[in-house]
């Protein structure tokens, strides 16, 4: 297949081009390659791709810009058709959007109304966006699975995440788009992003700094290794979204529709409490965190538990990374990338 991916220098989205292109699929990344963390790392996930599409014989076409430009998505389109098109470009973090609401609004609302409309007018075959667990917010309901109420976000990011539902529900209505999007728990794992708590631990540890932990630390967080997140994303993006039959407007659900729409939850199924988490660094490490104790922040979402059935039954998905080998894994990474 020719497959777009945006986002293509982000955390998921070159593990997911790498993946596509070891499949022999050809990739057309673009990524605007911002500032928000380290460019450096960003860089070198591309260059890291290059090699592998040098190796592999495979093509991948990359593009730096900004998707709220009108004029550069329709370019991208125009030079050909797309057999899939993965949109895991967003301006992400939680406490980010705090104090920058703006670039919430520009990359992931007016971008992806940018995506939508270019894949209407391509009459692409399927579009898979990232969506996240935090639209969950206050919902309580543990495990979250996809039917329950997400009308209570608890930061801007996560209603941005909410609205690309909605606005993707809109366009698979009105124009019999085929699109999916894929609530992600917390994704961790090497070439990871340097903002989440993983890795600020992982540097803050090795450097011998305090471990800042919120509310005590006892809350859980569903972790989930990077390779589990992306044979997730390409299996649901070769099927293509379909109408639900069965659907009944008189009792609507949020997951799916009489429309080619779908929603699914992507995580490990094993809440871990963060001091769990912590231990399975300092093992992997071989040094203890000094632990900072702090008040919980604005913003910061209560335990999460992804139920993933639905994902399991559509595309036979089943997490398969235990936290403890995922943490070596990111451990031997980070020391080798950074040589520590």
């Amino acid at each position: 297949m020719k497959v777009l991916v945006t986002g293509a220098a982000g955390f998921i989205g070159s593990h997911v081009c790498e993946k596509l292109l070891r499949a022999g699929h050809d990739v057309v990344g673009v990524d605007e390659v911002n500032a928000y963390y380290d460019v450096s790392l960003k860089e070198a996930r591309l260059a890291r791709l290059q090699r592998i599409a040098a190796d592999t014989n495979g093509m991948l076409d990359f593009r730096r810009g900004d998707l709220s430009d009108v004029a550069l998505v329709n370019d991208l389109f125009a030079r050909g058709d797309y057999d899939r098109v993965i949109h895991l470009a967003a301006q992400a973090g939680v406490r980010y959007s705090l104090t920058h609401p703006h670039e919430y609004v520009r990359s992931n609302l007016v971008a992806f109304t940018n995506m939508l409309e270019a894949c209407r007018k391509a009459e692409t075959p399927h579009l898979v966006y990232a969506s996240t667990s935090s639209v969950y917010g206050a919902s309580a309901n543990l495990p979250s699975t996809e039917r329950h109420d997400t009308s209570h976000p608890l930061q801007f990011y996560a209603a941005t995440k909410r609205a690309n539902e909605l606005m993707a529900h809109s366009y698979s209505h009105l124009y019999r788009l085929p699109t999916t999007g894929l609530r992600f728990f917390t994704v961790y794992g090497p070439w990871g992003r340097p903002d989440m708590a993983f890795f600020l631990f992982t540097r803050r540890i090795l450097a011998g700094e305090p471990v800042p932990i919120f509310k005590s630390g006892q809350q859980s967080r569903d972790f989930t290794y990077v390779d589990d997140v992306v044979r997730a994303t390409i299996a649901v993006a070769e099927g293509i979204a379909e109408a639900d039959p069965q659907f009944d407007p008189a009792v609507p659900q949020p997951d799916r529709s009489d429309a080619p729409f779908r929603i699914y939850n992507v995580g490990n199924s094993e809440p871990v409490p963060l001091l769990t988490f912590v231990d399975a660094l300092e093992e992997a490490i071989g040094k203890t965190a000094i632990r900072e104790y702090l008040p919980a922040q604005p913003g910061d979402a209560p335990d999460t538990f992804a139920e993933t059935s639905a994902l399991e039954a559509a595309v036979g998905f089943s997490p398969a990374t235990p936290v403890k080998d995922g943490v070596r894994a990111f451990v031997d990474w980070y020391r080798a990338f950074y040589e520590v």
